[in-house]
């Protein structure tokens, strides 16, 4: 532990030597991610797209994973299964079907889950059909609900610190956000409310990894007398390097747990937050300094100005 700490505490590592290298990756990355949300699209989840939501009760504890597989068998391969309240009550979720309406298909359904055994007595609560008009505002609002935070960031960044980290802030904030989002487009994931619910989440976590870095530069940019703009944001860099590390760790940690224990319905969640983890701590520490050395950072912009009092000796 005492090696682990050292290592930690005292590391003199040149980030910024490679900031042209990782810019010119971070571009290209996510050029290929906006290529692949123009041509390819999002494989929208029933949250958007609408669908048919059928509510079934079962006399004891049902199995979501043992639902989904039986209604598989029947020809429902598209179908998802949750708890909804109690662990009898089941929310069974199906995408638009051609010519077949909610309540034609929520008898079939029923029928599938009472023909296998233990399920003669399950009942159909409720089965209603949501439309696509839902799902496209529930897409207007996700959109401007990120767009809202951006700019909320953007403003208090601004008054926080200094214009130029302001923008380093949100340029590492948007490249987040387009990388976790454009990784669901080129591999055709799900993205349906939970993964919106993440994308949220990643523009927080990644706000707070970068405020963290950048009011460490500004410390010692008001410090330090000696030294220039790379030199001081390295250094800057290197001692916020424990907290940065351990933090994205126990929280990939915990979220990895999630991925392989949270079950189908958590799968797309933990997906969006591993890779907005990864590529979150990898912007604040690139992506946010090396925009702001770019844009002509220096020690007179984050010092102090002197107040101008008048003069009222006669």
């Amino acid at each position: 532990m005492a090696m682990w700490r050292f290592d930690f505490y005292n590391t003199h590592i040149d980030f910024l030597r490679w900031s042209k290298l990782a810019m010119g990756w971070s571009i290209a990355v996510l050029l290929i991610a906006v290529g692949s949300l123009l041509f390819r699209g999002m494989n929208l989840g029933l949250d958007f797209t609408g669908g048919t939501v059928i509510e079934v009760q079962y006399p004891n504890p049902a199995d979501p994973t043992q639902i989904r597989a039986t209604l598989a068998k029947a020809g429902f391969g598209d179908a998802q299964a949750q708890h909804f309240g109690t662990a009898r009550d089941v929310l069974i979720r199906i995408p638009p079907r051609a010519q077949t309406n909610a309540a034609t298909l929520s008898n079939d359904v029923l029928h599938t889950l009472q023909g296998v055994e233990g399920g003669a007595n399950v009942t159909l609560v409720r089965a209603e059909f949501v439309g696509p008009q839902v799902g496209q505002e529930l897409v207007e609002q996700g959109g401007l609900a990120a767009l809202g935070a951006l700019l909320g960031i953007l403003v208090y960044v601004m008054f926080r610190f200094e214009w130029r980290l302001a923008i380093g802030t949100v340029a590492a904030t948007v490249h987040d956000v387009i990388f976790t989002v454009g990784w669901f487009s080129l591999f055709q994931i799900e993205f349906d409310l939970t993964v919106l619910a993440a994308v949220l989440a990643v523009i927080g976590y990644s706000v707070n990894d970068t405020v963290v870095v950048l009011d460490r530069i500004r410390e010692n940019f008001r410090k330090r007398r000696k030294g220039t703009a790379i030199e001081i944001m390295n250094l800057s860099i290197n001692e916020t390097l424990s907290r940065t590390t351990m933090t994205s760790f126990v929280t990939l940690l915990s979220v990895i747990v999630m991925y392989f224990f949270g079950g189908t319905v958590m799968r797309g969640f933990s997906i969006a937050m591993i890779v907005g983890i990864v590529v979150g701590t990898y912007s604040s520490i690139y992506v946010a300094s090396a925009t702001a050395l770019y844009l002509g950072i220096s020690r007179e912009d984050l010092l102090p100005r002197a107040k101008e009092t008048a003069d009222e000796r006669p």
